[in-house]
């Protein structure tokens, strides 16, 4: 391994190549978000909307948890000290501690999207539907952020690190 001499953020021997900043505006936006879909859905299928978005933000963190969980039990990964559930905007829900793989991330993350889709579905045929569309919100708000970052990483190499920071995303690569 040759020193680094141009002064570049590394991780070992990892090398920063990109950082994805989480703008002082994305963060309000992203607040207010549910909020309106709370009031779209009051004007347009039931003023139940509001019990029901309550109910329905810890079931799709649940859903969420589940998903990820199993994921990476059974594509075999560790999960002790390098996952937890974190409470912190924007990045609710069962997150990395750690430096991650890219490829680690990105499966869980797209099972997570897919298979939380899935079951939120199956819930149109035994529930209302402003209860349906309180969870499947509920669901994409969780994901929006991580989604946001595999979007902007889209084209990057699929065999890098990523970090989370409270205002970033690291991106680090050999």
């Amino acid at each position: 391994m040759e020193p680094n001499t141009k002064g570049a953020a590394t991780f070992y021997q990892y090398k920063l190549i990109k950082k994805i900043n989480l703008t002082a505006r994305l963060l309000p936006t992203y607040i207010m978000l549910p909020l309106l879909v709370v009031v779209l859905e009051t004007v347009f299928l039931s003023w139940w909307s509001i019990l029901y978005i309550i109910i329905a933000a810890p079931v799709a963190f649940w859903v969420q948890y589940v998903i990820s969980r199993s994921v990476l039990l059974i594509s075999g990964h560790p999960i002790s000290k390098r996952w937890s559930v974190s409470f912190k905007l924007p990045w609710l829900g069962f997150m990395p501690d750690q430096h991650i793989s890219y490829r680690i991330f990105r499966k869980v993350q797209l099972h997570n999207f897919y298979i939380g889709l899935c079951i939120a579905a199956l819930f149109i045929f035994w529930s209302p539907p402003a209860f349906t569309v309180s969870l499947i919100t509920c669901h994409l708000w969780l994901l929006l952020p991580r989604l946001y970052a595999l979007f902007r990483l889209n084209r990057q190499n699929k065999e890098g690190m990523l970090k989370f920071n409270p205002t970033d995303v690291s991106y680090y690569s050999q």
